[in-house]
């Protein structure tokens, strides 16, 4: 065993996963391969490490293709770009909202981004919005990777592949090391179409530490091979991409309408004036629950409530449009940076 970690228990209590050295190695490799790492490349590593994104994405993968790293003391968009001149980075990684923040901040520093060249840049821990991948790509004039992981995976499951053109918006790439595939959410067998995306491969955890009834819950056996459950809901495509629907707790259900937070996301994300946005279920008397919405709007944009809703209306099913959108300064994120879902109509006063 070489490291014991927690999930971030954004849905549940969190649970302990010990993570082998194997696990490790592994994972660094698949990751080094997919980005194509070399001792040429150079990591800036925005990433806290405590956190399975920075230890292995950034630190493990690079030092698995004798690259190098530039680690901050901790993410801050007022001195990114001046990091960026001083580490002199090929890539660097980081979760959505730390890219939503360096992009508020990418228009005064312009020569900074053409001084320092990126091959690429990564994203993973949560979806990234099409529209910010887009966005991203053509302000740093590189591909954008999006990865798709868990502390269970000792990271990496998917990711988009390099090359121009190569990358989905949306979509969080195919198959990236471990075999990748979509599970019955609750029979112990593999099917086609959407279900729970699962996982079986040489960086994933034996088990969770003294929790025997969610290794009962979170791994079976099939077709010759131990499956782990992410708790994901998605579907591959025809080109073998994998989009993710959402995270089984997290899908609202108003009143038996089944509604992925992330589907609403990515719309909202698309309004022009939005930079950040946060879909979670908002408790309801009668239907059980129904659709917020928290927004941060872009720096020197205004929209009202209204203005995002009709926006959203335009391009959702009535029942899929947030009853409740409420324009923020920021939206809470957990130690990781990460915004959660669960419990944040409780911290915005909605319940």
């Amino acid at each position: 065993m070489a490291l014991i970690l927690h999930t971030s228990g954004t849905t549940s209590r969190p649970k302990i996963v010990p993570l082998l050295q194997s696990n490790i190695a592994a994972s660094a490799r698949h990751i080094s391969a997919s980005l194509a790492l070399t001792p040429a490349d150079r990591c800036m590593n925005v990433m806290p490490l405590f956190h399975i994104h920075g230890l292995i994405a950034a630190v493990s993968s690079s030092l698995a293709a004798g690259g190098s790293v530039w680690c901050a003391p901790g993410f801050d968009a007022l001195k990114f770009f001046g990091w960026m001149e001083d580490a002199r980075p090929t890539w660097y990684t980081a979760v959505p909202t730390m890219h939503q923040a360096i992009l508020a901040r990418a228009g005064r520093n312009a020569d900074t981004i053409a001084n320092v060249p990126l091959r690429f840049l990564r994203s993973s821990s949560a979806s990234l919005p099409g529209p910010v991948m887009e966005a991203l790509a053509e302000t740093f004039k590189a591909p954008v990777i999006e990865g798709y992981g868990m502390t269970e995976a000792a990271h990496q499951m998917a990711s988009n592949p390099l090359g121009a053109g190569k990358q989905k918006p949306g979509s969080v790439g195919i198959e990236a090391g471990p075999l990748v595939r979509v599970a019955h959410e609750i029979e112990n067998r593999l099917v086609t179409g959407v279900g729970e995306i699962v996982i079986s491969g040489p960086n994933v955890t034996p088990g969770y530490e003294g929790n025997p009834e969610a290794n009962e819950k979170n791994f079976f056996e099939a077709e010759n091979r131990r499956w782990f459950r992410t708790g994901d809901q998605g579907e591959f495509d025809a080109e073998g991409y994998l989009t993710l629907t959402g995270r089984l707790k997290e899908i609202i259900n108003r009143g038996g309408e089944k509604i992925s937070p992330l589907e609403v996301d990515g719309v909202l994300s698309a309004h022009p004036a939005v930079a950040q946005v946060v879909t979670f279920a908002i408790p309801h008397d009668k239907l059980g629950e129904d659709v917020g919405a928290a927004v941060v709007l872009k720096e020197g944009h205004d929209a009202t409530e209204r203005e995002i809703r009709d926006f959203a209306s335009a391009q959702l099913a009535a029942f899929k449009v947030p009853r409740k959108i409420m324009i923020l300064n920021d939206i809470p994120k957990g130690a990781t940076g990460k915004l959660q879902r669960i419990g944040l109509a409780e911290k915005l006063g909605l319940v």
